[in-house]
């Protein structure tokens, strides 16, 4: 999807950047070799564009205008929690949730056409303010579980697996809402998702909370 809205739109300025947040060796490079995307795809093995933006999930998104400002801060880029509906040994979703992520999608497809046409003038583009109160609050224990981390990532790369693994986990405990981190740890299927028995335990015990949160997007769900 994005793609077709790069072709779509990078004659206006627009550009997509793709930023895999993915710590496990060899992971996620097939799977963008597999896409062939032809706008910039960096890995971020120290999730430092969780830290400096306040990612928690995927796949969220930054609006960045030509000014280097942030329009709209990290959120949901489309994603919309019918997964959670999701028949898990067939894969089917029901029609009706079906049919409300697909709304999700299109709905915050559109408002990224109308903001690179229309700019600041774009009811979807907040303005300095607004985008302030939008940004995600760092707290000082994500602080430390960001710094925790990086140091799971310095040993890994040393071959001190154990130890990375201990800090990761710690890296975790501390800031349980960022999935990115969780991620790092979770079983994986074979298509490389953390789709497997701890991932739905997890989204399970959220119980009525969102995975995704909302986004403050007229027509989003």
């Amino acid at each position: 999807m994005w793609q077709a809205l790069y072709e779509e739109l990078a004659d206006r300025g627009f550009m997509v950047m793709a930023v895999a947040m993915d710590s496990r060796e060899g992971d996620p490079l097939p799977w963008i070799e597999a896409a062939q995307p032809t706008y910039p795809t960096p890995i971020d093995r120290e999730h430092r564009l969780a830290e400096l933006y306040g990612i928690v999930n995927v796949p969220q998104a930054v609006w960045i205008d030509e000014a280097g400002r942030i329009v709209r801060p990290a959120e949901s880029a489309g994603a919309y929690e019918g997964f959670r509906k999701m028949n898990r040994s067939t894969r089917e979703m029901p029609e009706d949730a079906a049919h409300v992520t697909a709304k999700a999608k299109t709905t915050y497809l559109e408002a990224i056409r109308d903001w690179v046409r229309h700019g600041s003038k774009s009811p979807h583009a907040f303005s300095a303010e607004q985008a302030r109160a939008h940004l995600p609050a760092l707290t000082e224990d994500a602080a430390r579980a960001q710094a925790f981390f990086r140091l799971s990532q310095a040993l890994l790369r040393r071959g001190r697996r154990d130890e990375a693994e201990r800090m990761s986990r710690e890296a975790s405990r501390l800031w349980p809402d960022s999935w990115c981190i969780w991620r790092q740890s979770a079983g994986v299927n074979e298509m490389g998702f953390a789709a497997l028995p701890d991932f739905w335990q997890r989204v399970d015990a959220l119980g009525e909370d969102r995975y995704y949160a909302k986004v403050d997007m007229p027509g989003m769900p």
